[in-house]
Parts: structure tokens; sequence; C-alpha cells
């Protein structure tokens, strides 16, 4: 059985869920999609059991800090991801994002060399089992469509307009 590290951070539109093996960032979720996050943690470390931590290696600091205005103090957090090497490419490309802007799966999918795997972009980030950090949110269907965020769209726009996003346009 593996022993995971969870806090459980506050913010305007719920709680997230974070969660860390010691030294890196392995999850980061929102509450309501608790189920889905330890299935995810299920797959990478087979059994495990999420001991409460206040602030395991200052990570929910960091997060608090990003929720309140420094939209960089997440970008270089430790992660484990799991996830096939596709996925792997594909979640750290997230991390090439800036805050404050957006690209497109399409885009994506053209920087990491395979223009024709949009759809393989869209499935990889909707497995991203550290939001936030790996910035999913960042990535919009054609046309600045708000699709795919599974933590749900309202969600999306609230942290894209955190990062100064201009919203107009956005279906």
């Amino acid at each position: 059985m593996t022993d995971l590290l969870i806090d459980r951070v506050d913010f305007e539109l719920g709680q997230f869920l974070l969660v860390a093996d010691g030294e890196t960032l392995c999850a980061l979720d929102f509450a309501d999609y608790e189920s889905r996050m330890i299935t995810l943690l299920k797959k990478r470390y087979s059994t495990v059991r999420l001991v409460e931590t206040a602030n395991p290696n200052g990570f929910s600091d960091r997060l608090r800090s990003y929720l309140a205005g420094d939209l960089h103090s997440l970008d270089n957090i430790p992660v484990a991801t799991g996830g096939t090497p596709f996925q792997q490419q594909v979640w750290l490309a997230l991390r090439s994002i800036p805050s404050g802007t957006v690209t497109t799966y399409g885009e994506l999918a053209v920087r990491l060399g395979n223009p024709k795997a949009v759809r393989a972009v869209g499935m990889a980030n909707s497995q991203n089992p550290v939001a936030i950090a790996l910035p999913c949110h960042r990535v919009v269907g054609a046309n600045q469509r708000l699709t795919g965020y599974a933590g749900g769209l309202e969600r999306k726009r609230w942290l894209l307009r955190h990062e100064g996003v201009a919203m107009e346009g956005f279906q």
C-alpha cells in the first residue's frame, strides 16, 4: 500500500484536493471529482491510503499563492503524473503555455510534432492528474470554444479570468 499525503484548499468555486507522494505533486483536482482522482491514483499506485497532511512539501501554500494572484507559483512544482509516454509529453507541454494565454488542441498537437493527433491531445488533456500545475485549462477548442475541462466549464472560465484572459468571444 502506498501512503499519499492529501490536503484540501478552499477557493471561490469549491475546494481543491492536493495529493503528494513525498517529493512531488501527484494529483490536484476538485473535491467533487475525488472519486475520479482516486481512480487515477489507483491506476498508478495500485492500492493507496490518503493521509491528511497540512501543506505537504509547501505545495498547498504555493496553490494558495496562485489563487491569490501569483500566477507563476506553480510553474516549476515537481510533478509525478504516471501515464503513457504520449500523455506525459502532452501534460508537460502544457507548462509551455504562458498564464494569461490560451492555445487550441490543434496548436498543441502541431507543437508536439503530430498535427493529426488533435483528438489524442484532447483525450490526454482530459486525463491530466495535476490540474492547474499542468495548466490544461489553457487549452481551448477551435474558434475559442471552451470545451473539455474535467472540472467543469464554469471553473475553466474562472481560472482563465483569474489569469487575465480576455473572455470576450469565447463560447
